[in-house]
């Protein structure tokens, strides 16, 4: 079968092709250049009309006739006087002319302090992105950094780096955290400290994205949350952490936040809290956030090792069973709580095995809030008594089940103070205050993609709920209603979310070989506190 020669225009015609495209691109610039004012005029007849547009839409309309005829007045001036039209087009399209300039031009490139700052980063990233041995390095002293830079960057006002992509050699060790962290060190350092970084590795196209996180608002107060029921916010986080929004009150505004949710209950795999921090870091204020929130559905009973009596507002309200500050109240509360966990098993237990529903008195969730037990294991050792944490035994391994949560708060230089049975049985955890990605990998259980600072607010740190990702955090502002140094607005908050004043119930009389509920004169009378035999 013959070979059908191909078209004229496919053997020889490429040159042709060619010389025409370079004639058509020439003629366009060409045209641009001569219809330049051209344009530059008609953009400022664009412009003039919608100022005149927006003027006239701020005018009132008490004083709209006078300027229609202050116009009139000038129109018929300039048709009167000899050259006055010739005059009037003149000046509109000079005023044209100059509105319609360009008045920014268009940024092409790093300037030499930008250019100087992206060479430095370079050099300072060769001994850790290339080897001895390759023959075409991407990172080399001297070399490019446009090829590994490219034009992924943006600088702000002050000159500094706020978003960088970075493509690495695909022998880069970046499964290795220690080889992470280095990189990650030196992009911190000479990029500038004192801000938070978000580093994002694409361990398939070889790249690594480096932004500048902003900081989290702090104007958000304690308020009431749109949540269901066994759902708590924790605080709040970037927008692209979480699918989430709820509607807070953020001063005089209504915004969407992304809420961090905690989620409690049977169903919940994350059952119990601990939350570590330094003094002044928050620890507290998030200990009373969670329960303001609990008292909405559930009975709270809060021990306080510290004995600062942070938590003496909550005093005498609805569903506070309890709220004590010494060893005596906090070991008989404890007790109580443990007694309570197991009678709400057994009842739960029977009820299944009978076919019936849960009774109504376990269906009301218990929160257990523990701010401080080193502290009070310190006093217990001291007195010869029992440590406060071995009864918590029962409500960890056994609260998801019976309703009970437990919150344990503690500071960092003595969580090797808590025992075994918390540290495993509170897999929701949060980091508040400033702290080194050792501490808060020693908390969370992984290090953070982010480059904490030392200069953070209170309630400022990170969360993680179980095997999921570490969020940043920041608690709502839920100070102290007592303290003279809160101001009026958040003191105004908190107590609008506390329940009224429960009613004087008298003590009935406890039964034989059983310890009264309130031993130490406090209101655990609520609900009963034995154990089903």
């Amino acid at each position: 079968m013959a070979r059908r020669p191909l078209p004229r225009i496919l053997k020889g015609g490429s040159a042709s092709i060619t010389r025409s495209r370079e004639f058509a691109r020439t003629a366009a610039d060409n045209a641009t250049d001569v219809l330049h004012p051209l344009i530059t005029v008609t953009r400022g007849l664009r412009l003039l009309v919608g100022a005149g547009r927006q003027k006239w839409a701020v005018t009132p309309k008490d004083r709209r006739g006078h300027v229609l005829f202050l116009v009139a007045a000038c129109v018929l001036a300039l048709a009167l006087i000899p050259y006055g039209p010739l005059l009037a087009l003149v000046s509109v399209m000079g005023a044209a002319a100059w509105r319609g300039r360009d008045r920014t031009p268009a940024k092409t490139g790093p300037d030499e302090a930008e250019t100087a700052r992206l060479r430095a980063l370079y050099e300072a990233l060769v001994p850790h992105f290339s080897v001895t041995d390759d023959p075409g390095p991407l990172f080399s002293h001297g070399g490019d950094w446009e090829k590994a830079f490219g034009t992924s960057y943006v600088f702000d006002g002050d000159g500094r780096l706020t978003r960088l992509q970075v493509d690495y050699p695909a022998y880069f060790t970046d499964g290795d955290p220690a080889s992470r962290d280095r990189v990650e060190q030196v992009l911190h350092a000479k990029s500038g400290r004192g801000r938070e970084y978000h580093f994002a590795w694409d361990e398939e196209g070889n790249h690594l994205l480096m932004t500048v996180l902003a900081a989290l608002p702090t104007t958000i107060a304690a308020q009431r949350f749109v949540t269901a029921p066994g759902e708590t916010v924790l605080g709040f986080t970037d927008a692209d952490a979480v699918r989430r929004t709820v509607p807070v009150q953020d001063g005089d505004t209504t915004r969407d936040a992304s809420p961090v949710i905690w989620r409690t209950g049977a169903r919940s795999t994350e059952p119990h809290l601990l939350v570590a921090g330094h003094p002044g870091s928050g620890t507290t204020t998030l200990m009373r956030s969670l329960a303001l929130q609990a008292l909405q559905h559930g009975d709270v009973l809060v021990v306080e090792g510290g004995g600062t009596g942070e938590y003496g507002f909550l005093a005498g309200r609805d569903g506070v069973l309890a709220a004590e500050c010494g060893l005596a109240g906090a070991l008989a509360t404890l007790e109580w709580a443990a007694h309570e966990t197991e009678r709400r098993l057994i009842a739960a237990n029977r009820a299944r095995q009978a076919g019936h529903p849960e009774p109504e008195d376990i269906k009301r969730p218990l929160w257990i809030l523990l701010d401080r037990p080193s502290a009070l294991g310190h006093l217990a050792a001291a007195d010869g008594r029992q440590d406060p944490q071995e009864l918590l035994q029962v409500p960890l391994r056994h609260g998801r089940a019976a309703g009970v949560t437990v919150v344990v708060a503690d500071q960092f230089d003595s969580l090797d103070a808590l025992t075994e049975t918390v540290r495993t049985h509170t897999r929701a955890r949060v980091v508040l205050g400033p702290a080194d990605r050792e501490q808060i990998e020693s908390v969370l259980g992984t290090r953070p993609h982010t480059t904490p600072t030392q200069d953070v607010p209170p309630g400022r740190g990170y969360t993680r709920l179980g095997a999921g990702e570490v969020l940043r955090l920041q608690v709502p502002a839920t100070p102290d209603p007592f303290d003279e140094a809160t101001s009026e607005a958040h003191r105004q908050s908190v107590l609008d979310l506390l329940p009224g004043g429960a009613p004087v119930v008298e003590q009935a009389a406890p039964e034989a070989g059983v310890a009264p509920l309130s031993a130490h004169g406090d209101r655990l009378i609520g609900a009963p506190a034995t154990a089903e035999g």
